[in-house]
């Protein structure tokens, strides 16, 4: 039954308990942790600031208010997208407070694009910040050799890409083909392929095992959520610096990732990407019989 009775606190407020400051800060310090300990926020990210120590400090906002953030060091590397001043995102994590200073943020454990529309937005200016850097220039890009004695092929070991690329490359050219298996979708995925990059141009040339003459990198198609670890920045950079000639094969025809801006060529398929790796055999071999003959008869 509710008790009904007036409460004599509310009838004098001088006989109301005085809490200490400490008392009342804490308090609503439980309160706001507890009530609050997973929040989904959505907001515009401004004031980003990625600190020296690792962390990124922020602030969320929406037409009538702001809620500051934190993302700490080892939640950085998780994220789905890059802070970045302006971008629309949704984040996770739980609000933490500070009763020093009256002041509470949201700790920061994931966070994704609010929509297509914004991820193709940030991608846009990080093409125009890499693009500056002459990153796409065509100077830089590197020629694939004639006649490749080592293949590299970066991309999933099962389904329908690799199978491809193994069955062009076998009807054109002999030659020896290296497949380093990755994941291309996911988190993982842009790390992943950055890493077999570095490791195919890590290779020595006497070793064991041989280092390519020329590396693909392919994936079928997809939506751009599922290409989207092919436009990672650490990923294109890894690509623009590999010391071995590539090519990039993600998708279909139509599509396009920021790893075809900076690598040395760029394949509408990953079928097609082992025909730009690979002469014809057939084809050199009816050459020079035809310039055998030539000569022959001119002697």
């Amino acid at each position: 039954m509710t008790d009904l009775r007036p409460d004599p606190a509310a009838a004098d407020p001088d006989n109301a308990r005085a809490y200490s400051v400490s008392e009342l800060a804490f308090a609503l310090k439980r309160t706001l942790e507890d009530q609050y300990g997973f929040v989904r926020l959505r907001g515009e990210l401004s004031k980003v600031t990625f600190h020296s120590n690792g962390h990124v400090y922020l602030s969320l906002k929406d037409e009538k208010a702001v809620i500051d953030g934190v993302v700490w060091k080892g939640s950085v590397r998780n994220l789905s997208v890059r802070p970045e001043q302006g971008l629309e995102v949704v984040v996770t994590g739980r609000i933490t407070t500070y009763p020093q200073g009256s002041r509470y943020q949201i700790v920061i454990e994931s966070m994704t694009a609010a929509g297509v529309g914004a991820l193709l937005a940030q991608l846009e200016r990080l093409k125009a910040r890499l693009a500056e850097e002459g990153l796409f220039d065509p100077a830089r890009k590197q020629p694939l050799p004639a006649m490749p004695s080592v293949v590299g092929v970066i991309t999933s070991p099962t389904g329908a890409v690799i199978r491809d690329i193994l069955h062009r490359i076998r009807d054109r050219w002999p030659c020896q083909v290296l497949v380093w298996p990755v994941v291309v979708q996911g988190e993982a995925a842009a790390g992943q392929v950055a890493a077999a990059i570095r490791g195919f141009n890590d290779l020595p040339s006497d070793g064991p095992v041989p280092r390519p003459d020329v590396v693909i990198v392919a994936r079928g198609g997809g939506s751009v959520e599922d290409l989207w670890p092919f436009n990672d920045e650490a990923l294109a950079r890894t690509v623009a610096a590999s010391r071995i000639p590539l090519i990039s094969a993600v998708g279909h025809e139509t599509d396009t990732t920021l790893i075809d801006f900076v690598s040395d060529r760029r394949a509408p398929t990953p079928t097609a990407a082992a025909e730009m790796a690979t002469p014809v055999l057939a084809e050199l071999r009816a050459g020079l019989a035809d310039l055998s003959g030539r000569l022959h008869r001119s002697g």
